[in-house]
This record gives structure tokens, sequence and C-alpha cells, in this order.
């Protein structure tokens, strides 16, 4: 089993709530099924470019004239984007790991979505075929941590709704989402027993992983 872990949090471990929830979650993986291989992204050490006019050419040009010939500076554009979906297409098992801010995900976690769902890469799209993926993620797991707390369905949630969606669109239906909610002690008295019952939730993932045939 091939997993890849994307973590968008620049806090360290003691600090950052959602990437406890990863501790926890890759901890007990790792002690069920220690066969696993782990490609850990940071994305602050390796930080995304900004979808730019000359990626969106050399991808998307192609698939609306099959002879279209990229220029050097568009052939250049794609270097990140081939680095980090050469780990995304060798993986069974997506791991995300951030904060809501602002109720979406951090910018650098969508520069790098932006950076990975390419036609020609990730997927295949075409008129007769429709939208294919080209990888072999089964499954995602989302552990995410948020100063406030977000009932099921909340307008205010566009982080889930935004990776479910994007993921979704190249064959990615499983979406497993671990979430510390209320985690601001300014307005939660229960922030600390919250956490608590995201890392339960997340070891039980790690479970749930362990036991599927891959």
């Amino acid at each position: 089993m091939n997993i890849l872990h994307v973590c968008a949090n620049p806090k360290p471990t003691e600090e950052a709530i959602s990437k406890q929830l990863a501790s926890a979650f890759f901890g007990k993986l790792i002690e069920l099924k220690p066969e696993v291989e782990l490609i850990n992204v940071d994305l602050y050490d390796e930080k995304p470019p900004f979808f730019s006019y000359e990626l969106y050419k050399r991808v998307w040009y192609p698939v609306f004239n099959s002879e279209y010939a990229p220029n050097k500076a568009e052939e250049m554009s794609t270097n990140y984007a081939d680095a980090q979906i050469e780990k995304f297409n060798d993986a069974d098992i997506l791991v995300l790991t951030m904060p809501m801010w602002n109720y979406s995900v951090p910018a650098i976690m969508k520069a790098w979505i932006d950076q990975v769902l390419l036609p020609g890469k990730t997927f295949s799209i075409n008129k007769e075929e429709g939208i294919n993926g080209l990888h072999k993620i089964k499954r995602i797991v989302l552990l995410v941590s948020s100063g406030a707390a977000y009932k099921e369905d909340d307008d205010r949630d566009a982080l889930s709704r935004q990776v479910r969606h994007a993921f979704e669109f190249v064959g990615i239906n499983e979406i497993d989402v671990v979430w510390a909610e209320g985690q601001n002690p300014m307005f939660f008295d229960n922030a600390e027993e919250s956490k608590s019952f995201a890392i339960e939730a997340a070891i039980e993932a790690a479970e749930d992983i362990a036991e599927m045939e891959i």
C-alpha cells in the first residue's frame, strides 16, 4: 500500500491540531501495517507555484487541438506539477492534513491541488469518453482542524466541499473526514474534549485503511 501524505500546516506539531491528528493516524496505521510505503509532502518545504497561463496552455490547449506544440516556457511550467503528479499517481491512498482558514483550504493547498489535477497527467478528458482518472487512488483521508464548530452540511464549510468535488471530478469518491472542530479556547470550553474525540476518529480511520485489500 502506497500512501501520499500532503500537509499544509506551517505550525510545529505541538501547536498544530491537524498535525496531531496525522500523528495519531499514521502511528496506528504503521503499527497495524508496517509495510506501508509512505511519502510525505510538506507544502511549506515543497511550495507549489500558482497556476500560470503557461501551465494552462501546456495542459489544456492539446485537449482542444491535438496538434498543438507547446513552447519551451510552457514545457518548463510543469516541472513542479510533474514531480508531484508522479507521487500522486503512485499512491493508493491520499491523506490531506490542514487547518481550515477563512472557511476553506489554505491557499498553499489549493495551489497544490491546481498543480496536480491536470488533463493528460492525472485524468483524461474527451467528448467521447468523458473524464477518466489516470491515477490509482482509491480513498482520501482528510484530517482537519478548525477554531469554530460546524454542523454537517454547514454553508460555511467550503473546505470539505472543495476537496470532495475537486477529487470526485477525477473519480475519487471515497473520502473520510476527521475533523477537530471548536479548537478556539476563547469560545469553546470543550476544545480538548473535541480534540480527543477527533484523535480517536483518526485512529479508527487508520484501522479502516489498514483493512483495505490493496
